[in-house]
């Protein structure tokens, strides 16, 4: 039988999210949070998260770069 394989990214996806998605509800449900205010932080979060991104895709290519 063949094993399936994961992504070990997914579980530690599932547990950074989780309380980000429960910050937001509360965000969106509670009157005394200005809409710019949120929608600026939610802008704020995508760009810091492309750039998180960005900057381990260029460290696992120096890293394999490195190893040969």
């Amino acid at each position: 039988m063949s094993e399936k394989t994961t992504n070990p990214l997914l579980p530690i996806a599932i547990v950074v999210s989780l309380p980000v998605l429960a910050c937001l509800v509360l965000m969106l449900t509670d009157q005394g949070i200005e809409r710019a205010l949120l929608w600026s932080a939610i802008k704020i979060g995508l760009v810091l998260i492309v750039i998180g991104g960005a900057l381990s895709f260029a460290a696992s290519r120096l890293a394999e770069k490195s190893g040969r």
